[in-house]
């Protein structure tokens, strides 16, 4: 899927998360929030709250400018725990043109993000019905 220091998750359907394991089998996320603390708290309490949480700090615009962003085909593959030979081959998109997304060099029209997207609400359909119209 991708190295050992990588941890895929996905939000699921009904808002919950759930992490993807190397073998393709999802294991529920456990939420340690105190949810009932966080509703009786004010907004200006949650906001001093995340403020002086030292790993959430606000990005500065210096963090933004250094940030590279992950290119949405690159996290679907991944999250699919696919190659980019495998995720080009299994749903027909030229290599070369999965690469140039990924790396940057040039973004998916809007045909090819709708694409995409539905490849991404339903790989296994996408992938069944590419096959039985013959590849």
């Amino acid at each position: 899927m991708s190295d050992k220091n990588t941890t895929v998750v996905r939000r699921q359907a009904d808002g919950t998360f759930v992490r993807v394991l190397p073998d393709g089998t999802t294991q529920p996320l456990e939420d340690r929030t105190d949810w009932k603390r966080v509703d009786a708290m004010t907004d200006e309490e949650v906001h001093a709250a995340a403020l002086a949480d030292p790993d959430a700090q606000p990005l500065t615009e210096d963090d933004l400018k250094r940030m590279k962003r992950v290119p949405r085909t690159k996290t679907l593959r991944r999250a699919l725990g696919l190659t980019q030979e495998e995720f080009a081959a299994r749903y027909r998109i030229p290599l070369g043109t999965l690469r140039d997304w990924e790396q940057g060099r040039s973004e998916p029209d809007q045909p090819a993000r709708a694409y995409l997207t539905v490849i991404a609400h339903d790989p296994e359909g996408v992938f069944r019905m590419l096959r039985a119209k013959g590849g």
